[in-house]
């Protein structure tokens, strides 16, 4: 309410001061009509002893200097309305930028939305969207204000890149960035992307520590992808997380059906949803069997979703898109405390096995969640092996090493699941304390034609040999596939051989192996 009182108050006072500037005008032309001065000396000389000159003199003097004080009250209200107005586009400025990066926030991005409902032709508008690729890593490592400082660096090196008149910049939260670029044709796009990416991928200096950022970058175009600003928006966003969801590329251009796309995962996501709430993901258990003897020793539990209508969704489906949306936590609590439950009614020598996702390796609180849930069921931890993959103990070691080390010291089992899949298997090996390593299954699916994954197959098993760990080959499905494996002297598997995923662990006497490997030709 300040500023309109003020202003109203200025103008009543510029008011006054004019009306007061015509009468003296309009006194000033009644005084050369009447003579008033001839009048006034004539009156003082026959009554001197009245002295009026002297009066007169004295009330002119005042005048003046009461001239002199509104002229510069004038002034410093002038002044004063000055810095007013700059303190309200000061206030105005502040609300439509980001106070971090001085871009354009999402305030700003609403107006400059309605201005464009507001234009009857499209304009010829480019959007990038930006994100940044490894920016929650540098805040985690050194902390918010390093990532403050990244941020701010992006910020200048974006202003750097483009002008004022040829672009408007944006920081939409987080490290997500928004450029619109007016007039730039389809040939400009690629060189402009490339020029982009070149320069917000050269290394960071953060104090006294230097980094990199990767950056995902996505595009569309106006009037081409579409006319309303808004979707342009929500398309180049599209084209952003499908090449951040590509690892061979920094950037794409927008497809209609990135769009379609978009419309089925946010279906599946509400779908999803309501699985958790009504239950319909349900555990089922595959067997662990001894090679040696043929006894079950274990059943891994598989997350199977069959809807209502009997329909079954595939867990490389829905498990990607539970860790993208953050529900894999809810979901995989969900999974852990019903196959708990189910294992508690086991024979106390047959354990469960169950897969971590890489996604709830950043959680801090996982292991204390974990043998909560063991305590509440009433499973033993002894019971529980995790299997956690190599791609997931990358992503924050310490961290892992921290989680690993709270659930073994617990009594909980760890297996390194998919090895010889992700990266560094050998330094996870000698790092953490692992009780199994499992083979993946894609090298036994190939390891009898093909000499070169045999001989993987068999350094696998005789490294686990060689360091005490029990190896479990996955995917067995073939009589010749377990005799070779029964040959290079693997602990466990499991496959189709043994047993589908069912709804109820089957407890079943040691399985006949000879018989199973039968029919398998001499390895």
């Amino acid at each position: 309410m300040e500023l309109p009182l003020f202003r109203h108050k200025h103008n009543r006072a510029l008011r006054q001061a004019i009306g007061l500037g015509l009468t003296g005008l309009l006194l000033w032309r009644l005084f050369i009509a009447v003579d008033a001065f001839e009048w006034f000396t004539d009156l003082s000389r026959h009554h001197e002893a009245w002295q009026l000159d002297e009066i007169i003199l004295a009330l002119a003097v005042c005048g003046l200097c009461g001239l002199v004080f509104t002229l510069l009250r004038l002034k410093d209200l002038a002044a004063e309305i000055h810095q007013r107005n700059q303190a309200e586009r000061d206030v105005v400025w502040i609300a439509l930028h980001d106070p971090l990066t001085r871009l354009g926030n999402r305030r700003r991005l609403e107006a400059r939305l309605r201005e464009a409902d507001a234009q009857t032709v499209p304009a010829n508008l480019t959007a990038f969207s930006l994100d940044l690729d490894g920016f929650k890593k540098l805040n985690d490592l050194f902390g918010h204000q390093a990532g403050d400082e990244a941020l701010m660096e992006v910020s200048y090196r974006l202003r750097g890149l483009f002008a004022e008149e040829e672009a408007e910049l944006f920081r939409l939260g987080g490290d997500e960035f928004l450029i619109l670029l007016h007039d730039l044709s389809p040939l400009e796009t690629g060189a402009m992307v490339q020029r982009t990416l070149n320069r917000l991928s050269q290394p960071y200096r953060i104090g006294s520590i230097q980094t990199e950022l990767g950056v995902s970058l996505g595009v569309a175009r106006q009037p081409e992808d579409t006319q309303d600003l808004r979707e342009l928006i929500l398309f180049s966003d599209l084209a952003m997380y499908a090449a951040k969801r590509d690892p061979r590329q920094q950037w794409t251009i927008f497809q209609p059906e990135m769009n379609e796309t978009m419309l089925r995962r946010h279906k599946l996501e509400l779908q999803l949803r309501q699985a958790l709430k009504t239950g319909e993901i349900q555990p089922h258990f595959q067997p662990l069997v001894e090679l040696r003897s043929g006894r079950v020793v274990g059943f891994e539990a598989l997350a199977r979703w069959v809807g209502a209508d009997g329909s079954q969704r595939s867990p490389a489906e829905f498990i990607p898109l539970a860790e993208e949306t953050g529900l894999i936590t809810e979901l995989s609590e969900q999974l852990l405390r019903q196959a708990c439950l189910a294992a508690k009614q086991w024979p106390a020598d047959i354990r469960l096995a169950f897969n971590l996702s890489p996604a709830q390796l950043t959680d801090k609180l996982l292991g204390l969640r974990i043998l909560h849930l063991l305590e509440e069921v009433g499973l033993p931890p002894t019971r529980l092996e995790l299997e956690i993959t190599e791609t997931a103990l990358i992503q924050d070691i310490g961290q892992a090493e921290t989680l690993l080390s709270e659930l073994t010291q617990a009594g909980v089992h760890i297996a390194l699941d998919d090895f010889g899949t992700g990266y560094s298997s050998l330094s996870q090996l000698s790092r953490f304390a692992f009780d199994k390593i499992k083979i993946d299954r894609s090298f036994i699916a190939r390891f009898e034609e093909e000499q070169k994954q045999e001989k993987i197959v068999r350094a696998i098993i005789g490294l686990g040999q060689g360091l005490g760990l029990t190896t479990t080959a996955e995917g067995i499905e073939t009589p010749s596939q377990l005799a070779q494996l029964q040959q290079l002297g693997c602990d466990l598997g499991q496959g189709f051989l043994f047993g589908q995923a069912t709804a109820t662990a089957r407890l079943t006497p040691p399985l006949d192996l000879a018989h199973l490997a039968g029919d398998a030709p001499a390895p």
